[in-house]
């Protein structure tokens, strides 16, 4: 049992693991979209980050949707610089598994990528999203300013009402200024796709 909480506690700051300097290396090519992963991205682009648990099944929720133009998974919110997988599932970490959505405005809004985030997974678990248990797989929206900040905000409190009515417990979705991003190995990068060939 103690394993169990210590993955479910966010350890301080002085207790996180050291990371690198050194990024991680990543193909810079969406297998999808075909687009770039890595910026720099085209001036009309807008960027979200969103923890929904296992950033697999997350990314390809946002990839499929019309206006978006490329994704990337990794992590953020945590203080291990340039963390790895294994290092991220120690929880001792601080980080979540996010996804990296780069969007055109002009085709879609941070309103839709708020509407598939609160669809797309249980907001209500804290640290863990089904079987998977840790600090990790925490809700998050990791928001770029005030503006994404009010969004997020209001689209917590429209989304607590609706499950106000249902048997779902408190939302636990952390909002906070995004940190940096890291990302994840390759082999992460489009899993569900690389996964179907």
């Amino acid at each position: 049992m103690a394993l169990l909480s210590r993955k479910t506690e966010m350890p301080p700051r002085k207790h996180a693991l050291p990371g690198r300097e050194a990024k991680m290396p990543v193909t810079n090519r969406h297998t999808v979209l075909d687009h770039p992963i890595l910026p720099p991205f085209p001036e009309n682009l807008e960027l979200a980050l969103f923890g929904m648990g296992c950033f697999w099944g997350a990314e390809k929720r946002f990839w499929l949707r019309d206006g978006v133009w490329t994704t990337a998974v990794g992590y953020t919110a945590g203080f291990t610089p340039n963390p790895t997988y294994e290092e991220v599932c120690s929880g001792l970490t601080g980080h979540s598994e996010v996804v990296r959505v780069a969007f055109d405005p002009g085709r879609t809004s941070f309103a839709e990528m708020l509407r598939i985030f609160w669809e797309g997974h249980d907001p209500t678990q804290g640290m863990r999203q089904g079987g998977d248990v840790g600090t990790q797989y925490r809700s998050g929206i990791y928001v770029l300013g005030d503006a994404q900040r009010l969004q997020a905000e209001t689209s917590r409190e429209a989304f607590a009402k609706r499950l106000a009515a249902t048997d779902y417990g408190e939302i636990t979705t952390e909002i906070q200024e995004a940190g940096p991003f890291y990302y994840a190995e390759d082999y992460h990068q489009q899993y569900l796709d690389k996964r179907s060939r």
